[in-house]
């Protein structure tokens, strides 16, 4: 059995930064997010690469100068929030030993008006993101919808 997700009991009410799957239309918000979002805006994480999974994304830290993430901030409803913490950390592996396919960790994030948010974030795993840097998959839009 995996180890209890990171923060899950106390996360605080952080919006989600979305880049794949979860993204407004991405069948796994549909499952996941559709009728628990108060409020979607576009926005972008600087300081990170897309990779190709294959069939969905991984986000990799990379200090290369002009990389970004094009993704969505989703700020949940009020009641919506711990269970939707809860399924994202399961659908996304994510495990309080980081061993799982994903991490998730708090990140400055910029709406297009220019806002600075944190968010919580879903970074590749340790493993995951050594073996995106040995053998990248990079998507250079950094767009997952508009590859």
């Amino acid at each position: 059995m995996p180890a209890d997700p990171p923060d899950a009991s106390s996360a605080g009410a952080l919006p989600f930064f979305v880049y794949g799957t979860l993204r407004t239309g991405g069948r796994n918000h549909a499952v996941h997010l559709a009728g628990r979002c108060a409020d979607v805006r576009p926005a972008v994480l600087a300081g990170a690469a897309l990779h190709d999974g294959p069939g969905f994304p991984f986000a990799v830290p990379d200090a290369t100068p002009g990389r970004r993430i094009v993704g969505e901030l989703i700020t949940l409803r009020p009641g919506a929030y711990g269970p939707a913490l809860a399924a994202l950390d399961r659908l996304e592996d994510c495990r309080a030993d980081d061993t799982g396919e994903y991490v998730r960790k708090r990140l400055a994030v910029r709406t297009a008006d220019g806002e600075a948010r944190d968010a919580w974030v879903y970074l590749a795993g340790p493993a995951v993101a050594a073996r995106l840097r040995a053998q990248p998959a990079l998507i250079p839009s950094g767009d997952w919808i508009r590859q």
